[in-house]
């Protein structure tokens, strides 16, 4: 099933936090039930984002791992 995406974030070469840092404005700026779609290199992503959407109330639709890419859908809350 493919995921409707609203926008698209390609972090790719950031370091923490700044993936974290654009992800927030970008999802500052959408509508509830929106979805973001995420690209990223650095692997702290791959706790700092669960948690980030923990704490928020967002949802982690999806995450995903290919070689040094992490990839994260998220629904805002």
């Amino acid at each position: 099933m493919a995921i409707k995406v609203d926008i698209t974030v390609d972090a790719s070469g950031l370091r923490c936090p700044e993936p974290l840092m654009v992800t927030r404005n970008k999802l500052m700026d959408m509508a509830s039930g929106e979805v973001i779609k995420i690209i990223a290199t650095d692997p702290s992503t791959s706790w700092d984002f669960p948690n980030f959407c923990k704490f928020l109330n967002h949802e982690l639709i999806q995450q995903e791992e290919t070689g040094d890419q992490y990839c994260y859908w998220i629904r805002k809350g």
